[in-house]
């Protein structure tokens, strides 16, 4: 008999012992292979162990469980079934709407047998049909377009970021900027000749750029799209985009690939 391994993420002692006990009563072959406590560990772990089915909880220190699913569709080898993925979350029925129209899976906060055995169920089905098994980073990666928030809205759009260099702060217009990368609690500004540091978070700066000039393409990058070349697919199917007035290529993730389909 095949072995399935499974993670779980869930940063509630309590409620991480109950779901796998659960899981052990009800899917006695499964092999919980860790419980993880924040949502960095969750995607260290899974990259390294490579897991059947994957538990996320919603909310997570670190990484919350979408981001983490995200980072994980991003990152995750071509060659390997992505795992089944179940958000556990302790959302209202109008949240789960959310969920509901992605056809995620999820389970509710707190847990209960019946709906964890429907859970299971389904898994063990999808478990069963490869073709499915190869199919389910699209999957994914169609649930968390829907399921990602957007950046909140904001009314006034940056024209101008000042950056520090050295002891000068420069002020560099957005217009002028190619792209804009994340660089742990920083994000570098890259404009055709220069890169300069400021001191935020590319989630904080998001929703002040022009989302019709500014688009994500990686949950570390956003791209002036008026910078963009080409966008170019290598042997792999990876896309990477080229831009004007810069020798290197960005890398699109799969969340973000569908942004740059021939219209």
């Amino acid at each position: 008999m095949t072995t399935i391994r499974a993670l779980v993420a869930e940063d509630e002692p309590i409620l991480a012992f109950t779901l796998v006990q659960t899981l052990a009563r009800l899917w006695p072959e499964l092999q919980v292979g860790g419980v993880l406590d924040n949502g960095v560990s969750a995607v260290q772990e899974a990259l390294a162990q490579r897991p059947d089915v994957l538990f996320l909880d919603i909310r997570m220190p670190g990484k919350s469980g979408l981001e983490a699913a995200q980072e994980l569709a991003e990152d995750w080898p071509a060659d390997v079934p992505f795992p089944l993925v179940v958000f556990v979350t302790a959302y209202d029925d109008y949240a789960l709407a959310a969920f509901e129209q992605a056809a995620a899976d999820y389970v509710l906060k707190p847990v209960s047998d019946t709906r964890l055995a429907k859970t299971v169920d389904r898994l063990k089905a999808r478990l069963q049909k490869n073709a499915e098994r190869n199919s389910e980073l699209e999957r994914i990666v169609g649930q968390l377009r829907a399921l990602v928030p957007a950046a909140p809205a904001s009314g006034e759009k940056l024209s101008i970021v000042r950056a520090a260099v050295g002891n000068q702060i420069r002020m560099i217009p957005v217009a002028d900027v190619h792209y804009f990368e994340a660089a742990d609690k920083y994000v570098n500004i890259v404009t055709a000749d220069s890169e300069s540091l400021i001191r935020t978070s590319l989630r904080e700066l998001l929703p002040q750029l022009d989302p019709n000039q500014f688009w994500q393409i990686h949950r570390g990058t956003v791209v002036n799209v008026h910078c963009v070349q080409a966008a170019v697919r290598d042997d792999s199917g990876k896309l990477a985009l080229r831009l004007r007035g810069r020798s290197e290529n960005l890398a699109v993730s799969r969340v973000f690939a569908h942004l740059f389909k021939q219209m």
